[in-house]
C-alpha cells in the first residue's frame, strides 16, 4: 500500500464507522415468532454530534401491501405476497428501546417502515461511545416470498431478522428500505447472538457455534454463535441438515449445494481450485468459515444453465456443480469482505465478481462453448451458437438489453434498474466493462488492482471513487472515457471502417465512430488469414485515419475479439479486394440463431396458422431476425391454406430508431401486407404502412409508455354477393395510446380517428383495473365513438360501431372465422369497441356509441360481470341495452370464458341452446403470450 493511499483513508476514516458489536439474546417462541433482547454498541467515529441514531429492521419490511417490498413485488408482477394473508407475511413488533436503561422516543420515518429511529436521550459527541438496549418480538414471513422465513417444511431460513446499525457516512444516515435485492448495508461488527432453539433443530452458520441446554423451555437447545467483523450473519434451522464442509487450505467451506452426478471427492478437488484461485486473485479470506447456500445460488444463479433439466447435460463431468460453486463462493466472498454502499455503488461488487467468474472460466475452460458437447451433432454445428464461448453469454445478455434500448446507467442506483439488469445484464455489463478496460491498460495491471484494493479495503467502508483511485495508480494511459462514458451514461459503443483506399504504398484505413463518444476501439490485421498486428485507437469522435503497409494485410476487423461490448458487429470488416465491396458472404440457416458477425445471415423457419376458410395454413418463413433484436427487420412468410386450396400470407419490412436520451423512446417506420380468405372462396389483401413514436417516462422500471401510430390501410377484397358490403376501402388512422399498467392498478386508455371516403369516425378506451387490500378486484372499460361523417349506412353495418363482435374492416383481430355467424368458432369474443358479452338484437351503431363494462371477484378467478350501454343509430332513439353474467379467467385476457345471466334478452340461462350463447376468449399470438411471462423482466 503506498503512502499515499494510508494518508488517504486517514483523510477520509473520520466520516465511517470504525467497530460496532452486537449483542443478541433470542429464543424461538412458536413456530414463526422469535423474542429477541439486543444490545447495540458502536462509536461515533464522524465530526458530527448525533441527537437520534438509525436502525435497520427489515424483519418489518413484510408487515403490510403497501411497504416497499410489497410495492416491488406489486411492480414485479408478484401476486404472492399481496394476496397472501396477514399472518404469513411477519412483522416486527418493537417493545422497548432504552439507553443505559433510560427509555428512548422511536418513530418509524415516512416511506421506511423497516427502518427505526430513535431519538436519544443524551446526545453523542464524536469519539463517544453509545449502547442501545432494544426489546421485540419478530414474526417470521412464509419463505415463498423471499426464500428467507419459515417454509412449508417447518424448517427457517433467517437473513434480516435482527435489527443492525446504519452506517453514517458523508455527513448523513445511509438508510434505505428492503426491496427483495439483498443489499443490506451496514457496518462490519462483532456478532455476539444466544439462541434458544427446539431441540430438533440443527442450526447452520458460518459463525462459531457451541450448543448447551437452554434454560428458556426444557428441550431447548441453546446455541452460542459469535464472529468478528462481520456483515452477514445467515442463520438456517433445520430438521434434516443436508449441509456438507469441505476444508481447504484457504477456509472451511459450508455448503448445501448439491450435484448428484458429482462424488465427495471431486466436489472437495473443485471447491480446493475455486478458494486457491479467489486467494491467488484477491487475497486471504479474513473468516474460518465461508457458507454459501442454496439460496444463495438460486437467488444469482448462472443464467441459462440454471434452466437445464437434469438429464441434459452437455457439458463436461462437474462443470455445473463447478461453475455453481465458483459463481456462489466468488459472490459471497466479495460481498462478505467489500463493504460498499450496495444500493448506490452496485457496479464495483458486481464488476469484481463477474471479472473474477470469467477469468476461473477462461482459465480453466478455455475452450468451452454455450452449447457444450451438443456440438458433437452435426445439426448443432450449423449453429453459430456452437462457436460462441460459454464467457462470451455475459456480453450476449447486456447487448440483449441494449438491443432493446433498455440498458441503464452502470452508477445507477441498484433499486431503480429494469429486473432483467438488476439480475443479469448490468452486472455483466460491470464485469465486461473490467475486462474491456484491461485489455487496453493490460489485464495483469487490472487484476494488480482488483488484488490491491481488495487487500487494503477489506471489511473497511470503502466507495467506488477508492477503487477507481486504485485503477489510476496502476496505468499511465487515460482512462477518462471509462469513468465518464462507460460508467455514468447510456450511450452505445459501435464504430465501423468507413472506407480503405490504397495510397503509393500505404493504405489508408479510415475509422468512423458512429456514437460520437471517446472510447478507445481495437483494429486488428490479417494477412493470409494470420494475425499481424493489433493497434489501439483512441479519441475517434467522428473519424480518424490509420496506415498499414499496402502488401501487410489483406483483411481488416475491428474488436476481432469481441472483448469491446460493441452495438454492432456487423459492420466491423473490411476487405480492401472484396468485389463490389461485398466484405461478407451471403448465409442461408435453418431457424433462428445468434448473430454471426463473419456473415450476413438469411433465416428459414416451417410455419402453421390456421383459420375456418383456409384451415391450417403450412409455409415458410424468411427473416433476418436473429437472437438479438436489430434495428432493421423483414420478414416474408407465403403459406398455402390446405382448405381454401390458395396461395396466403403476409410479410413486412421495419427500421427502428432507438433513441437514448429524453423521454421519446423509438421511432418505428415500415411497411406491411397479408392476404388470407375472411369466408369461404372470399380473400382479402390488405396493404399498410406506418409510423410509431413510442414514449417512456425517464424510470425504466415504470410501465408507463405512450404511443402514436399513423398508418395508411389500403384494403382489397373480393366481392361477396351476398352482401352488399363496399369490397375495397383506404383508411388513413391515427391512433393514441396511454398505457400504464400494473398488478394493484392498471389504467389504460387510447383514443383513434379513421378517415375514409365514405366515413370518418373518433372513439375512446379506457380501462382500470385495481386490486384492492382484501383481494377483491374490480375492473372497470369505458368506450365511446361517433362517426362524423358516414354515407356507407346503405350498405349494411360493416363500418359501423359493434356491442359484441365488432366486423373488424381493418383486419386487426386474430379471428378465427369472422364472417360466422353460427358455430363454435362464431362464439370467440375480442373485447373491444362495445365489449358486450350476449348477442343482442340490432347489436350494431351507425351514428354513436357509448358503453361501461364491468366485472369484480366472486371467488379467485370467478368474477360477475355486467355490460350497460346507449347506441344511436340514424332515423331510430337511443337504445339503452345491457347484459350480465359470470365470468372465468383461467389467464386475465389471454384465456377467458364467459357464462351470460341475464340481459335484453332476458333471462339466458332458461332459454334454448344455452351452450350456444357462451363466449370464449383466448389469445393465439405468441408475443402476446410471451408478453405476459417478460413483462416482469423489462
Amino acid at each position: 500500500m503506498s503512502i499515499y493511499s494510508l494518508l488517504f483513508l486517514l483523510l477520509i476514516s473520520s466520516n465511517f464507522f470504525a467497530q460496532s458489536s452486537i449483542s443478541v439474546n433470542a429464543r424461538l417462541a412458536d413456530e414463526k415468532t422469535i423474542t429477541v433482547n439486543q444490545s447495540i454498541t458502536f462509536t461515533n467515529t464522524s465530526d458530527d454530534i448525533w441527537n437520534e441514531v438509525y436502525l435497520t429492521d427489515w424483519a418489518n419490511s413484510f408487515s403490510s401491501k403497501q411497504t416497499p417490498l410489497a410495492q416491488r413485488f406489486d411492480e414485479n408482477y408478484l401476486k404472492k405476497f399481496h394476496l397472501a394473508k396477514d399472518k404469513d407475511r411477519g412483522k416486527t413488533i418493537i417493545n422497548a428501546v432504552s439507553q443505559n436503561g433510560t427509555s428512548l422516543v422511536f418513530t418509524r420515518p415516512e416511506g421506511h417502515p423497516d427502518i427505526l429511529k430513535v431519538v436519544l436521550e443524551t446526545a453523542i459527541a464524536p469519539g463517544e461511545k453509545y449502547t442501545l438496549s432494544l426489546e421485540y418480538q419478530v414474526f417470521l414471513p412464509k419463505a415463498k416470498f423471499t426464500r428467507y422465513g419459515y417454509t412449508k417444511e417447518g424448517d427457517y431460513n433467517l437473513k434480516y431478522w435482527y435489527l443492525t446499525p446504519v452506517i453514517y457516512q458523508n455527513n448523513k444516515w445511509q438508510f434505505y428500505s428492503n426491496k427483495n435485492l439483498d443489499d443490506r448495508y451496514f457496518p462490519p461488527s462483532d456478532i455476539q447472538i444466544t439462541f434458544s432453539v427446539p431441540d430438533h433443530f440443527i442450526v447452520t452458520t458460518d459463525l462459531e457455534t457451541s450448543v448447551e441446554s437452554s434454560s428458556y423451555k426444557a428441550g431447548d437447545k441453546l446455541y452460542s454463535i459469535s464472529g468478528k467483523q462481520r456483515t452477514r450473519t445467515p442463520l438456517f434451522l433445520r430438521q434434516e441438515s443436508s449441509y456438507y464442509k469441505v476444508d481447504t487450505d484457504f477456509v472451511q467451506l459450508v455448503s448445501n449445494i448439491q450435484d448428484k452426478q458429482s462424488t465427495p471427492q471431486f466436489k472437495a478437488l473443485a471447491i480446493d481450485r475455486i478458494t486457491s484461485f479467489l486467494n491467488e486473485k484477491l487475497g486471504q479470506y479474513p473468516h474460518e468459515k465461508l457458507l454459501v447456500s442454496d439460496i444463495d445460488y438460486e437467488q444469482n444463479p448462472v443464467y441459462g444453465l440454471n434452466d437445464l433439466p437434469d438429464f441434459l447435460r452437455p457439458f463436461p463431468k462437474g462443470f455445473q456443480y463447478d461453475v455453481k460453486m465458483a459463481k456462489t463462493i466468488i459472490n459471497t466472498y466479495v460481498n462478505t469482505t467489500v463493504i460498499i454502499n450496495p444500493r448506490n455503488d452496485r457496479w464495483v461488487l458486481d464488476g469484481i465478481k463477474v471479472y473474477l467468474l470469467k477469468t476461473y472460466l477462461d482459465t480453466y475452460y478455455p475452450d468451452l462453448t454455450i452449447v457444450g458437447s451438443l456440438d458433437k451433432y452435426w445439426l448443432v454445428r450449423q449453429f453459430y451458437a456452437s462457436k460462441i464461448n460459454f464467457t462470451d453469454q455475459f456480453n450476449i445478455q447486456y447487448m440483449n438489453m441494449a438491443r432493446l434500448n433498455l440498458d441503464q446507467e452502470l452508477t445507477k442506483p441498484y433499486d431503480s434498474l429494469i429486473k432483467f439488469n438488476k439480475n443479469i445484464a448490468s452486472a455483466y455489463k460491470s464485469g465486461i466493462g473490467l475486462n474491456y478496460l484491461g485489455e487496453f491498460i493490460g489485464q495483469e495491471k487490472l487484476l494488480k488492482t482488483i488484488r490491491d484494493f481488495y487487500e487494503n479495503e477489506k471489511l473497511q467502508p470503502t466507495t467506488s471513487k477508492d477503487f477507481i483511485g486504485y485503477i489510476k495508480q496502476n496505468t499511465d494511459k487515460n482512462i477518462d472515457w471509462f469513468l465518464e462514458e462507460y460508467l455514468t451514461t447510456r450511450q452505445k459503443i459501435d464504430f465501423t471502417i468507413k472506407k480503405s483506399k490504397i495510397q503509393g504504398d500505404s493504405l489508408q484505413v479510415v475509422l468512423k465512430n458512429k456514437r460520437k463518444n471517446r472510447v478507445p476501439i481495437s483494429v486488428f490485421a490479417f494477412k493470409n488469414d494470420s494475425l499481424v498486428s493489433k493497434r489501439w485507437v483512441e479519441n475517434v469522435v467522428d473519424t480518424a485515419s490509420i496506415y498499414y503497409d499496402k502488401d501487410s494485410v489483406d483483411r481488416l476487423v475491428l474488436n476481432y475479439d469481441k472483448v469491446i461490448p460493441e452495438y454492432n458487429l456487423r459492420d466491423n470488416y473490411k476487405n480492401p479486394k472484396a468485389l463490389f465491396g461485398f466484405d461478407k458472404p451471403l448465409q442461408f440457416k435453418l431457424f433462428q440463431d445468434f448473430e454471426n458477425p463473419d456473415k450476413s445471415q438469411v433465416f428459414f423457419q416451417p410455419v402453421l396458422d390456421f383459420n375456418v376458410y383456409d384451415g391450417f395454413t403450412p409455409g415458410i418463413k424468411a427473416y433476418n431476425s436473429t437472437v438479438l433484436a436489430k434495428n432493421f427487420r423483414y420478414r416474408i412468410e407465403p403459406q398455402f391454406g390446405l382448405r381454401s386450396r390458395a396461395l396466403v400470407g403476409s410479410a413486412s419490412v421495419s427500421y427502428t430508431h432507438n433513441i437514448e436520451q429524453g423521454n421519446l423512446f423509438s421511432v418505428r417506420y415500415g411497411i406491411s401486407g397479408n392476404t388470407f380468405s375472411f369466408a369461404d372462396g372470399l380473400f382479402f389483401r390488405r396493404v399498410a404502412p406506418f409510423v410509431n413514436l413510442t414514449w417512456r417516462t425517464d424510470d425504466l422500471r415504470s410501465d408507463k409508455r405512450q404511443s402514436l401510430t399513423a398508418r395508411f390501410l389500403s384494403v382489397n377484397r373480393d366481392e361477396n354477393p351476398n352482401r352488399l358490403e363496399q369490397p375495397n376501402y383506404d383508411v388513413l388512422n391515427f391512433r393514441y395510446t396511454n398505457r400504464n399498467p400494473g398488478i394493484v392498478n392498471t389504467f389504460n386508455w387510447n383514443t383513434d380517428i379513421q378517415f375514409a371516403r365514405n366515413f370518418g369516425k373518433i372513439s375512446a378506451t379506457a380501462f382500470y383495473r385495481h386490486l384492492y387490500l382484501n383481494n377483491r378486484q374490480l375492473n372497470l372499460r369505458f368506450y365511446a365513438g361517433s362517426f362524423l361523417y358516414n354515407n356507407t349506412r346503405d350498405t349494411g353495418d360493416f363500418f359501423s360501431f359493434a356491442l359484441d363482435r365488432p366486423t373488424d374492416y381493418l383486419f386487426d383481430f386474430d379471428y378465427l372465422a369472422r364472417s360466422d355467424d353460427s358455430g363454435l368458432a362464431s362464439q370467440q369474443i375480442i373485447i373491444a369497441e362495445g365489449g358486450f358479452k350476449s348477442r343482442l338484437e340490432a347489436p350494431f351503431a351507425n351514428q354513436w356509441i357509448a358503453t361501461t363494462n364491468a366485472s369484480t371477484t366472486i371467488w379467485k378467478y370467478i368474477y360477475a360481470y355486467g355490460d350497460v350501454g346507449v347506441i344511436k343509430s340514424l332515423d331510430n332513439d337511443p337504445r339503452f341495452v345491457y347484459d350480465s353474467g359470470v365470468q372465468v379467467a383461467l389467464l386475465d385476457d389471454f384465456f377467458e370464458l364467459f357464462f351470460p345471466i341475464y340481459s335484453n334478452n332476458g333471462f339466458e340461462i332458461g332459454q334454448p341452446n344455452y351452450e350456444e350463447r357462451i363466449r370464449f376468449q383466448v389469445q393465439f399470438s405468441i408475443d402476446t403470450v410471451i408478453r405476459l411471462f417478460t413483462r416482469r423482466w423489462y
